[in-house]
Formats: C-alpha cells, sequence, structure tokens
C-alpha cells in the first residue's frame, strides 16, 4: 500500500508511470482469479485502492495548475 505523502511529492509524470503499472497489476491479479490461481487475494483491494488514490492526486494536481 503505497502512502499518500509519499505520492505528493511525485511528479504527474511518475504517478502516470506508476498507475500504468498498477493497472497492468490489477488486470494481472483478475486473470489470476479467473484461472484459480490466486495466492494474495487481499492485492486485490489494496492496487484498486492506490489506483483511486493516484487518480485523485492527478485530478487535483490537473486542477491546481
Amino acid at each position: 500500500m503505497t502512502k499518500i505523502a509519499d505520492l505528493r511529492a511525485q511528479t504527474p509524470d511518475q504517478l502516470g508511470d506508476q498507475l500504468l503499472s498498477l493497472k497492468k497489476e490489477q488486470f494481472n491479479l483478475r486473470f489470476q482469479a479467473a484461472t484459480g490461481q490466486m495466492e494474495k487475494t487481499h492485492r486485490v483491494g489494496e492496487v484498486r485502492k492506490d489506483i483511486a488514490r493516484i487518480s485523485t492526486l492527478m485530478r487535483e494536481k490537473r486542477s491546481a495548475s
């Protein structure tokens, strides 16, 4: 789980890169769940919340500019 203070220190480009990697991870986790290979079921919720945090921060930074 990513802390909000760490995310606020990042640039919009870094946030975009991190968002992309989290979305890829979310896809992979969904694929693992569908095939019954998922080991860390709690990770799905963590990734979803991290995506929401980053999206919110990106929206805040866009509106502040």
